[in-house]
């Protein structure tokens, strides 16, 4: 959903279904039923109210910001979700920290499609919510849930899951429960990912350079309830022999 600028200065709502609505709606069958929906502001720069101060700088964004027109690929729509919150004082919120095992190489994970065992590799990933200098994260931050979005055709989750929705984009979503929980109260998410076996045409076509051994691509981690969202950038390569 988006809103489009005219000019005769009305706002014009402009609705659009995502692929998982279109299946439903596909149907036919009275399974299609709008029960949820939420709002984003991936096009405001905040940095404008730190420049201008709240009341200058929300007039500029209000005034001067371009609103994205509704788009139907889920992976690419609503980024950043906005949150209720029923705290009045809440000043600061959470964010999902990273730390890769030794897969990662230079702060990205590498896998290999075939290790000098002769399958593909795995690495794990874990993310932690963390708040700078708080001992506490407010209940209402504390995420029970994590939505993993993996590139299927390239990456699978290690593990007893099945995604719940895979777009046509081959963007694979899993909806998986927190790990474990800090001392001051954040969430803990734990996961593993493996390359998967793919052919040499595979490469071919979204292999990186030259020599197209390498597939760049990311993985993206939200927090249900805080909604704070972690790109994680990985690579899947040919072999390591």
């Amino acid at each position: 959903m988006g809103f489009l600028d005219h000019s005769t200065n009305n706002i014009i709502l402009d609705a659009v279904l995502t692929d998982t609505g279109r299946q439903f709606l596909a149907r036919n069958d009275g399974s299609f039923s709008i029960s949820k929906f939420a709002f984003g502001d991936d096009e405001v720069n905040y940095g404008i109210i730190k420049k201008y101060g709240r009341t200058v700088g929300k007039e500029k964004i209000e005034k001067n910001t371009p609103v994205f027109e509704g788009m139907t690929v889920q992976s690419q729509a609503q980024k950043y979700k906005l949150v209720s919150i029923s705290n009045p004082n809440l000043i600061k919120i959470p964010k999902l920290s990273l730390i890769f095992d030794s897969a990662a190489v230079g702060g990205i994970p590498t896998l290999y499609t075939t290790s000098t065992l002769g399958k593909p590799t795995q690495t794990k990933i874990n993310l932690t919510q963390t708040l700078l200098n708080e001992n506490a994260i407010d209940v209402e931050f504390r995420d029970e849930t994590f939505i993993v979005d993996l590139p299927n055709l390239f990456v699978r989750m290690v593990g007893n899951f099945s995604p719940n929705n895979i777009d046509r984009m081959q963007r694979a979503k899993y909806v998986i429960p927190k790990s474990s929980v800090t001392s001051f109260g954040g969430s803990i998410l734990e996961i593993t990912v493996s390359a998967k076996s793919l052919t040499s045409s595979t490469f071919e076509v979204y292999g990186y350079g030259s020599a197209k051994n390498t597939i760049k691509t990311y993985i993206r981690v939200t927090g249900m309830n805080s909604g704070a969202v972690k790109d994680i950038p990985i690579e899947v390569k040919r072999s390591d022999s």
